[in-house]
């Protein structure tokens, strides 16, 4: 995971995030949904649901948007039924490409992700044809401004929390753990008196791939236009490139 750092681009992202403030609410509706359909309405008992109400709340959704969403997913509501799935496939200059998606018409949802990399210069795979690039992990971001405490101090509070690997970036230090394990890693953390810019399981390439602008452009308008979906929830690529392009993103 050398070299790879979500940080700085989702710290690129935020402004442009904040000008999709509904989607990211509709977004968090679907993952609340889902987590409270396999694992309860009660976010006490059901670990996932938990993460899904804290990253909800760390955008400012309000509460009784949070509440409507559970109270759908345990059938105190009415709503669609929804369903996960994972597309996959590979963007220009062969850059591999995976998209979560949670969709109501998985038809609809599929024609719009197949067009989207047929006109952006990539193209749709079959399931598994790159997933064996990425991994999943727990992954924790802390913001060096909002901490006292020096490298080592850090360090040795991550190791003893049980997380798998720290790496410190231009501003950051960004921890990875297992899946399994990274509530009790946040929560171990956050007792430690650490607070998080970014806290979510996710999926991180195994290596990158390096591309000029060119073809960097292109991989941008494919993930810009994968995230305009409604229907897509995250947007995973090996992309390797210059501040200049990433900066886009």
């Amino acid at each position: 995971m050398a070299g790879h750092s979500k940080w700085k681009n989702i710290q690129r992202r935020k402004n442009a995030q904040d000008a999709k403030r509904g989607k990211i609410f509709m977004k968090h509706a679907k993952d609340i949904y889902l987590a409270a359909k396999q694992g309860g309405g009660d976010p006490e008992m059901n670990a996932v649901l938990r993460l899904a109400v804290d990253k909800a709340k760390s955008d400012n959704m309000p509460n009784d948007n949070i509440d409507r969403a559970i109270k759908k997913a345990t059938g105190d509501l009415d709503g669609a039924n929804y369903e996960e799935l994972t597309y996959e496939g590979y963007g220009p200059g062969g850059i591999a490409v995976m998209v979560e998606v949670l969709t109501d018409n998985k038809n609809r949802t599929a024609a719009d992700v197949r067009h989207a990399f047929s006109k952006n210069g990539g193209n749709l795979g079959e399931n598994g044809s790159v997933a064996f690039m990425f991994d999943r992990k727990g992954y924790l971001v802390i913001d060096q401004t909002t901490t006292d405490a020096d490298e080592d101090t850090v360090m040795l509070e991550v190791i003893e929390a049980g997380a798998e690997e720290m790496e410190t970036v231009e501003g950051a230090y960004e921890i990875y753990t297992d899946p399994k394990d990274f509530q009790d890693v946040k929560t171990a953390l956050e007792e430690s008196g650490f607070s998080f810019d970014t806290a979510e399981i996710t999926m991180i390439p195994q290596t990158l791939s390096e591309v000029g602008e060119d073809i960097g452009n292109k991989m941008i308008n494919l993930v810009q236009t994968l995230e305009e979906m409604e229907d897509v929830q995250e947007v995973y690529h090996n992309m390797n490139s210059t501040d200049e392009i990433m900066e886009q993103l």
